[in-house]
């Protein structure tokens, strides 16, 4: 569809028209982002709050470093690893509340290791999931966040609810824009 659509626009332009500003936009439009569908956890993982911020903690570290970090940055999970840098499990503010404000522990004397999600109960998505997959994945467990795992078993991002949910309405904001352009004659057929 690309190659059709510049070669209408080249033909446009041999033929001593310009082409039209509608035929830019659309082309434009239509090729910047990937199309309906083809969104997947790592194009959620660019656009999360959690892209560029350390969303990593030691399981050594106590609660209360955890809570400063979730303050710190403005998130509700981080991923828990150990000394050697493996993924142990994931920590939310969920597990904060749960298991120490309503149980009487203190953050600062609890390890993160002692009321994080385990990595054996842990569910992780590859940054080449779909973005519906990973929200079955979650709706499925009653989860918010997602660490996204490469093939080599390398954590390589994190993503929430919220993230997938944002890359879903620019799906439909994106298919919405294309549908009005089409109905409104401002692309959508090209010449041959």
């Amino acid at each position: 569809m690309l190659t059709a659509c510049i070669s209408s626009l080249s033909r446009a332009s041999t033929r001593g028209r310009q082409p039209t500003t509608a035929a830019i936009r659309f082309a434009r439009r239509t090729f910047a982002t990937p199309k309906l569908g083809e969104r997947d956890a790592s194009y959620a993982w660019n656009k999360s709050c959690y892209s560029g911020i350390d969303y990593e903690i030691g399981d050594e570290s106590t609660v209360f470093e955890a809570v400063e970090k979730f303050a710190a940055y403005n998130v509700g999970c981080l991923v828990t690893k150990d000394v050697d840098g493996k993924l142990t499990g994931v920590i939310s503010e969920r597990d904060y509340v749960t298991k120490i404000a309503l149980l009487g522990k203190t953050a600062e004397t609890t390890k993160v290791k002692q009321i994080s999600t385990k990595a054996a109960n842990l569910v992780t998505a590859s940054p080449d999931d779909t973005v519906d997959a990973c929200m079955a994945k979650m709706l499925s467990r009653d989860i918010r966040h997602l660490p996204l795992v490469d093939d080599n078993g390398k954590v390589v991002g994190i993503i929430s609810i919220k993230d997938l949910i944002k890359s879903c309405l620019e799906e439909k904001e994106h298919t919405i824009r294309s549908l009005s352009s089409f109905a409104m004659g401002e692309g959508g057929h090209f010449v041959m």
